[in-house]
Formats: C-alpha cells, structure tokens, sequence
C-alpha cells in the first residue's frame, strides 16, 4: 500500500468508529497489509485485495480467549 491509501485508510476507520486513536503503520516485511494500532497497541492487521481491477481491504482481529473478562 502507498502512503496516500495508508492515510485514506485511516481516515474511514478513525471516523467509522469515532477514535482518532486508531492509526495504521506499515510493515517492513509486507507491502500488501497495514497493521492497525490503537492508542499504540497492536490490534490487527489489513490486508490489501485487487481482483480484477476492484480493491478491498480485509480487517484481521484476533482476539485472545485469556485477554476477555470473565465469563458471568
């Protein structure tokens, strides 16, 4: 991804969900995905797809069982 989409991309998602603690950084190892942070932490991955000429993005979010809060 070039840094204009890069900034595009974090654009919709600070302003779909209302954070401006949202932000994107590239990776080094892969020039088809962003990682996503929010307030510095890591928090998922976006991928890039292009098929036939069409670009959409995939949001990656694993979210670890121990991290939850305790079931009620």
């Amino acid at each position: 991804m070039n840094k204009s989409e890069i900034v595009r991309l974090q654009k919709y998602l600070q302003e779909k969900f209302g954070n401006r603690k949202l932000s994107l950084a590239e990776r080094k190892e892969a020039k088809d995905s962003v990682e996503v942070m929010l307030d510095g932490e890591f928090i998922g991955v976006i991928y890039r797809d292009e098929d036939d000429g069409d670009i959409s993005y995939d949001f990656n979010m694993a979210i670890l069982e121990m991290d939850l809060p305790p079931a009620a």
